[in-house]
This record gives C-alpha cells, sequence and structure tokens, in this order.
C-alpha cells in the first residue's frame, strides 16, 4: 500500500488534523482532503469512495471522520486493517472525540501516525507499541538535570563557606586594630545566590587569583586619608563577571584543596539504564583482573539482539574488535598468528596498514611494511568482524517472559531463561524486568537472587553464572493493578569471558626471527542491548 495522508476532520468536511506522508505540495493535499466532503453519498454508508486518482478510505467515529488516502492500486484489505490501528490509536490520546480535544492532543497524534506509517508504508506495530514509542522520554537528560542540580548545590554551599571565612578574617583584622578589608565587605551584594546561580565565578577566592587583590586593597587603605573607598581594581574579587559553567568552579575548588564528592556520570534511568549499568560494572570488573605483558591482545565481541516476546529474531547484530598494545619498544615488529574457527559466516576486515595476503593466506596480522613497527603504548584495532542473522539458532539466551490475567485485575507472570550457546559462561546476568508505577511484585519462587528497585520501578533478577551446567532457571511473581504489556520490553545484560567469535590468538612472533614473543591475551564478550519486546 502507499498511503498519501491520514487525517481527522468533521463531517461537515472541516479538517482537524492532517498528516502527510509522501512528497506533495501543500494546494494538491489541501484539495484533495476539500474535494473528501463533496464526494460522500448521502443516505449511504461504505467504507471508501474513489476518485480517478485516489481513494478515500474512512471510518466515522461520533461527530468525525478517521480518513486516509491512498492510491487507487493500494490493496483495500490493508487499507482497512491500517484505518482501524488509526481509529485506536485517536482515543488513546484524545479523552473525548471532539474537535477540541483533537486539536489540544494533536502532536501526540502525530507522532503516533508516524509510529504506523513511514515513507507512505504500513509499519509492523501493534497499538502497544505505538504507545511505548511515543510515550519515551529522555531519561538521560532528566538525570543530568538532577546531577546538575546537585553540582550547583554543592558549589553554592562551598561558596558560603568560604565567604564565611573571608567574614571572619575581616572581624578578627578589625579587633587586631589592623586594617578591615573593607572592599571585601563592600561587595558582599556579588556573593548572592542570583549572579552565581546563572554564572559563577571569574576569579579564585581565598588562596587563588584573589588574594593579591585583597593585598592590594590593604595597601590602599592604610595609605589613604580619604573616607572613602576608592573601587577595587579590575583583578579584585569579582563575582557573576563572564557567564561560565558551574563546572569550572568546582574544578577551582578542587585546586584550592577543598574536597568535592565526585559525581557519577548520567546514566540511562528505567530498565534500560539499569541494565546498562549492570553491564557496564560487569564488564569493568573483568577488564581489571587481565594481567598485561609488553605485548597484549585484546579481543571484544558486542552483541546487539532484539528479540520478539512471542518468538522471532528482529535484530541479531555482533560487532567484534582485536586491539593489539605494544609497551616495549624493541617487540615492535612482530606479527600475530590467529585461528579462525567460524562456521557462521562472520564477515572479517583487516586494518588498511595490515597485510591482507598475510591474513587471508596465512591467518597471521603484520604490517604491509615490516620494517616498521606498530605504534607503542595504544591500543591499535588491527581486526574487526561482523555477523547479522535472524537465525534464531544464533542466539546465545533466550528468555521466555509469560505475563498472565489473574482474574483481579493483575498478573501472575513466569519468567525462564535457558543458555543455548552451550560454549559460553555468562557472569553477572541481569534481566531487568518493567513494572506498573508503585506496584510492588510479590515473588513467589526464583533461582539467583532479585532486587526491587521502587524508584526506577523495575525488578532486577541477579544470576550470578549462566553455563552449561547451569543453564536454565525461572522466576514467578504476581504484581495487582497491571496488565500483560506492562512488563515488556525486558532487558538483558550480561558478560563473558568466551568470545562469540570462534577467533582466537595462538602465537606472537618476530618479524626477522619467526621467535615467539611472550604476551597476554583478554578476551571479552558483552552487551550493548539485550532485550525481548
Amino acid at each position: 500500500m502507499v498511503l498519501i495522508a491520514a487525517a481527522v476532520c468533521t463531517k461537515n468536511g472541516k479538517v482537524i488534523l492532517s498528516r502527510q506522508f509522501v512528497e506533495m505540495t501543500k494546494a494538491r493535499i489541501e484539495g484533495l482532503l476539500a474535494a473528501f466532503p463533496k464526494l460522500m453519498t448521502a443516505g449511504k454508508q461504505h467504507t471508501y469512495v474513489e476518485t480517478d486518482s485516489v481513494r478515500y478510505v474512512y471510518q466515522p467515529m461520533e461527530k468525525l471522520y478517521m480518513l486516509l488516502i491512498t492510491t487507487k492500486a493500494s490493496n483495500i484489505l490493508e487499507d482497512l486493517e491500517t484505518l482501524r490501528l488509526f481509529s485506536k490509536v485517536i482515543p488513546e490520546y484524545s479523552h473525548s472525540l471532539d474537535e477540541k480535544e483533537i486539536v489540544e492532543n494533536a502532536f501526540n497524534l502525530i507522532f503516533a501516525f508516524d509510529e504506523i506509517v513511514a515513507l507512505g508504508y504500513r509499519e509492523s506495530v501493534n497499538l502497544a507499541q505505538i504507545k511505548t514509542f511515543v510515550e519515551m522520554d529522555s531519561h538521560e537528560e532528566k538525570v543530568y538535570q538532577a546531577v546538575r542540580q546537585t553540582q550547583e548545590r554543592e558549589a553554592r554551599q562551598k561558596m558560603r563557606e568560604k565567604a564565611k571565612e573571608l567574614q571572619r578574617q575581616r572581624m578578627e583584622a578589625t579587633k587586631r586594630g589592623g586594617p578591615s578589608m573593607g572592599g571585601m565587605g563592600g561587595r558582599s551584594g556579588g556573593f548572592s545566590s542570583d549572579s552565581f546561580g546563572s554564572s559563577g565565578i571569574s576569579t579564585g577566592i581565598g588562596s587563588g587569583s584573589g588574594a593579591p587583590s585583597i593585598e592590594m586593597e590593604t595597601k590602599h587603605m592604610s595609605s589613604s586619608s580619604k573616607p572613602a573607598i576608592k573601587p577595587v581594581s579590575r583583578n579584585a574579587l569579582k563575582l557573576g563577571g563572564k557567564s561560565k559553567d558551574v563546572d569550572s568552579f568546582v574544578d577551582q575548588l578542587k585546586s584550592e584543596g577543598e574536597k568535592i564528592a565526585n559525581l557519577a556520570p548520567a546514566v540511562p534511568a528505567g530498565s534500560a539504564g539499569a541494565a546498562a549499568s549492570a553491564s557496564a560494572a560487569a564488564k569493568a570488573k573483568i577488564s581489571a583482573d587481565i594481567h598485561t605483558e609488553s605485548v597484549h591482545l585484546k579481543m571484544e565481541d558486542k552483541l546487539v539482539v532484539r528479540l520478539g516476546r512471542d518468538g522471532g529474531v528482529q535484530q541479531f547484530e555482533l560487532s567484534g574488535l582485536l586491539t593489539l598494545r605494544i609497551t616495549d619498544e624493541n617487540l615492535g615488529r612482530i606479527k600475530v598468528k590467529l585461528a579462525n574457527n567460524d562456521t557462521q559466516g562472520i564477515q572479517l576486515q583487516t586494518h588498511p596498514n595490515v597485510d591482507k595476503e598475510l591474513f587471508k593466506t596465512r591467518a597471521m596480522i603484520g604490517l604491509k611494511n615490516p620494517a616498521k613497527p606498530f605504534p607503542l603504548n595504544t591500543d591499535v584495532g588491527v581486526l574487526k568482524w561482523r555477523f547479522i542473522t535472524q537465525d534464531e539458532s544464533a542466539i546465545p539466551l533466550t528468555i521466555n517472559c509469560w505475563p498472565s490475567d489473574n482474574g483481579e485485575g493483575g498478573c501472575d507472570v513466569n519468567i525462564e531463561y535457558e543458555l543455548e550457546t552451550q560454549h559460553l559462561e555468562l557472569q553477572d546476568v541481569v534481566i531487568v524486568i518493567p513494572l506498573p508505577l508503585n506496584v510492588q511484585p510479590s515473588v513467589a519462587e526464583y533461582d539467583g537472587t532479585y532486587n526491587y528497585d521502587a524508584r526506577k520501578h523495575v525488578l532486577q533478577w541477579h544470576i550470578p553464572i549462566i553455563d552449561a551446567e547451569n543453564k536454565s532457571g525461572s522466576m514467578e511473581f504476581s504484581c495487582s493493578a497491571s496488565i500483560p504489556s506492562d512488563f515488556f520490553p525486558l532487558q538483558v545484560s550480561f558478560v563473558s569471558k568466551t568470545p562469540y567469535a570462534a577467533i582466537s590468538a595462538l602465537d606472537v612472533v618476530q618479524v626477522d626471527t619467526d621467535s615467539s614473543v611472550k604476551y597476554s591475551s583478554e578476551t571479552i564478550l558483552f552487551v550493548e542491548k539485550y532485550e525481548i519486546v
């Protein structure tokens, strides 16, 4: 089907909302919409009308029409199915089917329309998926704003402490009969929260660049007999000058010896954020345990997997990279022998400076110019690979989530996992199940451990190790006030010291003598995204 436009209009022909999906002039689309009410036949009920060039497929909704404009070559059955989906979407975002509600929720409806149709063709989505896609907001932005506010609060607190310290110094100097540092007191207005909140500080406080300014003003006061105090020079303590980021003030406080709590970087919230955090922590833990030699090889496999809740592979992508790090300049001219036991058809690609013929004929990694050494003290990517498939047999870990209505307004949920790739040993496996807002699950049976995060509204299921001896497990829990779609999408994270790709290093030899070189290696398989939708 080729869908030209979707519109919501009144029965008098007034267009309330319209979304165009193909390139067409504004005058043309307005003309098509204006022609629709003239084609309606009084007293007869149809689902479509046709002209010489287009077909109008429509459905009455109280005082409105849901209208699709398609080409005449479009499949009418598919058009009617798409029309029903459009008609289901509108009540989801408009409480009542009247013109005012449609206008107030126009943007949400347009976003939903865009999820149904792309470039004139129907997308394979259902109502639950459309709601999920449209309601997604930026959790990263929310966490970033929270971190930023925390930074600002800590910076303000340090600023107030510095202000009190300078005030005490002024009072002590007054008691001793010395100069009172009136310049500092006279600029107390510079410590207002308004000037700090948006701009920060352009010079140091206390022991920074502010110290010479205070000393200069003291000399001014002692040598002058005039009661009025001269203005402080441009280098004096100044708040609210040129706009600076709050981070610059935090860094300056650290340079002055103040202890500032390190804030964690922004992490996505929700189930995806929990899975990403767990995966990053597990990956760092494995990498920290590796002992490295002067020649170190690192093989990384990264998985992106998207599975359907009813089965089927929507996306499977494996990408890998072999990096070489040399810290001894005497070992710069080397070759790496590899073993490739792949049977799945993984695509391999060497670095442009690597000898491709040497790799094809002898499965060795070496530079095109053997006289040149590899770069020192840096991770050099020498080989990368990629594997994309829709074959379910490639999935390393299958997750089956089965929520069912318990007849009391809630759901009973059964989840089970099974290791399909037997040679893998998955560590620190975390399955993150989203939950309805403010509903705590009642867990009946489970393998491993679990944790309910009320702030993120997720249930985190932890399994330390999944291998051939412990390849399956299950969990059962129930939730009140829930529906089956509340428990999707599931997010999974894990790491493994066993690579998915059957590629390994056999030896490292010197170019001139072919003698073996002592080397270290590490392999890691980790998840960038693994979800069941």
